[in-house]
């Protein structure tokens, strides 16, 4: 049988196979890609840098759908940096600074002031809301202002926090009790811990209160079948009483009493006057100050052990002098402090602490992180006299004696590629998407 070729049915037949192969990608294209006018209007979006060390980004992704987030600042129209200090009631007080870029140069400050009961979801809400707000006046003059409505919610007569009577009087209590049991079968550990605080805060006044306590043992089988047994408590106790001298002083008394097997201490006792100054204003707390804190305080030592001094109990008058600078700024930030402490019986027999932190984004995606501390030790008038056990030392019961103390780590990190993260995809988290601590 002779077949004739027919081209117009071969092209037909051809034309229907590629049909059949890309109308599966077609009809997905058509579903997952936006429209033409989705597109003009993503192009058309306000392009924000959200810098905030505790916000749910997710969630201010889909809550906020109609700007553009980038991941550095220097693809940004708008940087929007949170900062946070606690409140007096024991809250947070979140503060977005809005800082136009390029074209959109202006700059606005809102605050959200979350409660101390309130829950995460409250606390996201409340700061997305604040989010939206800022975000009014420069979007406002992007394509997509047109688009923008306002929705406003009457009060429901309801008196405001200034109208409502307090019947604590602005005093806020927490307190907080847990155990811990874990092992294994040649080791097990058992703790007890719990602490109390109460504090009253108004801008003339502050008052805080610190009551915490903790007991441990551990117990462990040896290869020769002995068990060794540690124990130790950390008992203390803090008070602080701050009264304001304007913008730039302060003025307070503060107090501690110690019960610790660490430092040889049955019980150490401090109280005496403190002055500070700030050389910026502190309102301006949450983004830049510099302090000098000078203090002076009566002590008590009554220890478990006689002294490398050859004391069981003593008095004795310490000085400190405390320089520190914390700046958070768009660029990063910057923190360090140097203290000097001594006995004002004897100078040589003192303590010069340095502590520094640094988080600068030095240019587009990179940025560097480095910390670290150092210490002159000769006030150590608590080391036991007879020597430390091998035993204590490995299980870091007593403190050894030492000169010097530091501490150090240093880091990069480089992100390129994509300089839009929009989308949310939480498919396949492990652990359900929670952050576990």
């Amino acid at each position: 049988m002779t077949h004739r070729f027919h081209p117009r049915r071969t092209s037909l037949l051809l034309s229907l196979a590629l049909t059949l192969l890309l109308l599966p990608g077609l009809a997905a294209q058509d579903v997952e890609d936006p429209s033409w006018e989705e597109g003009i209007q993503a192009q058309e979006n306000l392009r924000v840098f959200l810098d905030c060390r505790r916000c749910d980004f997710d969630y201010f992704r889909r809550e906020v759908p109609f700007v553009n987030y980038v991941r550095d600042r220097m693809d940004a129209q708008l940087h929007v940096l949170v900062t946070q200090e606690r409140t007096g009631a024991g809250g947070m007080d979140y503060t977005f600074h809005f800082i136009g870029l390029g074209e959109y140069q202006r700059q606005d400050t809102l605050h959200f002031v979350s409660r101390p009961d309130d829950t995460d979801d409250e606390v996201r809400r409340g700061m997305v809301r604040v989010f939206k707000l800022g975000l009014v006046p420069y979007v406002a003059s992007t394509p997509l202002g047109g688009r923008l409505d306002v929705l406003y919610q009457g009060p429901r007569g309801q008196p405001t926090a200034e109208e409502e009577a307090d019947p604590w009087n602005r005093w806020v209590f927490t307190a907080r009790v847990s155990g811990e049991l874990e092992g294994e079968e040649r080791v097990s550990d058992r703790s007890f811990d719990g602490s109390f605080s109460a504090s009253r805060t108004t801008e003339e006044f502050k008052v805080d209160l610190d009551i915490s306590g903790r007991y441990s043992e551990s117990e462990y089988e040896l290869s020769d079948g002995d068990k060794v047994t540690s124990t130790s408590v950390n008992h203390e106790a803090e008070a602080l009483a701050v009264w304001s001298l304007g913008p730039h002083w302060s003025w307070g008394v503060e107090g501690s009493a110690t019960v610790s097997t660490r430092l040889n201490q049955d019980l150490a006792v401090r109280l005496g006057p403190a002055v500070e100054y700030n050389i910026y204003p502190y309102a301006e707390s949450d983004r830049r100050q510099i302090t000098f804190l000078y203090t002076v305080e009566a002590a008590y030592f009554n220890y478990e052990e006689i002294t490398l001094f050859m004391e069981t109990t003593e008095f004795r008058v310490e000085q400190s002098l405390e320089a520190a600078a914390a700046f958070e700024q768009p660029w990063g930030q910057i923190n360090a402090s140097a203290e000097w402490s001594n006995y004002m019986d004897d100078f040589s027999v003192h303590r010069l602490d340095f502590r520094s932190g640094v988080e600068i984004r030095l240019f587009r995606g990179l940025s560097l992180d480095v910390r670290g501390s150092a210490a002159r030790v000769k006030n150590q008038i608590y080391v036991p006299l007879e020597d430390i056990s091998d035993e204590d030392i490995f299980l870091e019961r007593r403190q050894l004696g030492t000169d010097f103390e530091y501490g150090f780590d240093i880091g990069f990190s480089y992100t390129f590629g994509s300089v839009f993260n929009n989308v949310v995809n939480p498919r396949m988290s492990r652990g359900g998407g929670w952050r576990w601590h």
